[in-house]
């Protein structure tokens, strides 16, 4: 017996977690969470739930939680309804709840695309700099990843694009639009282009507008093509306009609803808690409301874009709730300078940019204030450098 536990002893002492070898080494994807006066680096939404939502939600999982005893309505049945007819106001083509996804997050929604067209023996494409979770969804269900570089407006070459579709010839095309964390969107007849591309080459084209309420006037959604292109999907959340970012709600409208068919087979059971289908519920039942504050987020943005401009700096028009911009000599000491001041944002993929989220007025004019500090367009005053991290 002693010898029986001796080499057990042994064989707990060698043991090492038969991790994936690809995940050796690898770090979660997250950005700084960190109490400060102001948190503009993850592009939530500032604006607290107005008082009339609180209580629409509130009476919503109200309704729901004397059930929570029972697994939820897992085609979400309602709420994919509720979804067709909000996304369908922006499209000629008629939406049916049958062409609508909903998952927790449009994180959780492109993890279901990659699990039902990607995987071992196919591939996705995009275009860099973007949205730096796609990669993780490749690797995690096993799909060969491509970037295809933007342009140096971040534009998309669409020569290039069409050029790599034809080479690559992938099972799914991401095109985002708005882009992050540029800003940027992909004119339509461009988007056509793609589309096309993709169609004959039998890939499926996803369109990430997630930052779509945002855009400003004139801009095209993707869901004005629909009724055009069988292989198109557009994927879009509620964490940005509608300010759910802590509820996790995202969705996806198909042209076919045959894709719905496929993610139904690659979801988890259950998938979708009874409570945040209440929430979205009562948040769509006061879209109205919630899009207001989205049009005040728009005027801030464009009146920053303009300050920034006037300040010198190079800065990418934007139809997200983000500004994307350079000229700073040292892009880490002026991040550095802005936290110190009590303001947050985020340093993007590409080299020597930074993004700043549209704030509240006033948080925005704490960033405007505490930028001028930080690039030695103001001078240092001790009780604003102190203020803001208290």
């Amino acid at each position: 017996m002693k010898e029986t536990h001796g080499a057990q002893s042994a064989d707990v002492a060698r043991f090492t977690l038969p991790i994936r070898p690809d995940l050796v080494g690898v770090h979660s994807y997250g950005a700084p969470q960190l109490d400060v006066a102001a948190r503009l680096n993850v592009n939530e939404n500032p604006f607290p739930l107005p008082d009339d939502v609180v209580e629409a939600v509130t009476e919503s999982v109200r309704s729901v939680v004397s059930g929570l005893n029972r697994y939820p309505d897992r085609d979400a049945t309602e709420l994919r309804a509720a979804l067709a007819v909000y996304a369908g106001a922006e499209t000629p083509a008629r939406v049916s709840a049958e062409q609508v996804w909903v998952a927790n997050g449009s994180n959780e929604v492109m993890h279901h695309l990659f699990l039902a067209f990607g995987g071992p023996g196919q591939s996705a494409l995009s275009f860099s700099p973007t949205y730096s979770m796609y990669p993780e969804y490749a690797r995690d269900t096993f799909t060969r990843f491509a970037f295809v570089p933007r342009d140096d407006e971040f534009q998309i070459d669409v020569a290039l694009a069409l050029a790599a579709i034809s080479e690559e010839r992938p099972s799914i095309v991401i095109v985002t639009s708005p882009n992050n964390p540029t800003g940027t969107v992909l004119p339509g007849h461009h988007l056509r282009e793609i589309a096309d591309a993709a169609l004959a080459h039998g890939a499926m084209l996803v369109v990430d507008e997630a930052y779509a309420e945002f855009r400003r006037d004139g801009t095209p959604s993707a869901l004005e093509l629909l009724d055009q292109y069988p292989n198109l999907v557009v994927t879009r959340t509620m964490s940005k306009a509608f300010g759910l970012a802590g509820a996790r709600v995202g969705y996806a409208i198909a042209a076919d609803s045959a894709v719905i068919d496929a993610l139904c087979v690659v979801r988890l059971p259950y998938h979708l808690s009874a409570v945040t289908q209440a929430v979205a519920l009562a948040a769509l039942g006061h879209a109205s409301t919630l899009l207001a504050q989205v049009a005040m987020l728009r005027d801030e943005r464009d009146r920053l874009f303009d300050w920034l401009v006037d300040e010198g700096f190079t800065t990418l028009p934007s139809d997200a709730n983000f500004i994307m911009f350079s000229g700073v000599d040292d892009r880490d000491r002026v991040w550095r300078a802005l936290l110190d001041q009590g303001v947050l944002i985020r340093q993007p993929e590409p080299a020597g940019w930074l993004r700043v989220s549209i704030g509240t007025p006033r948080e925005n004019d704490m960033f405007r204030s505490a930028l001028r500090i930080a690039t030695g367009r103001s001078p240092v005053a001790h009780d604003q450098l102190t203020e803001g991290s208290r």
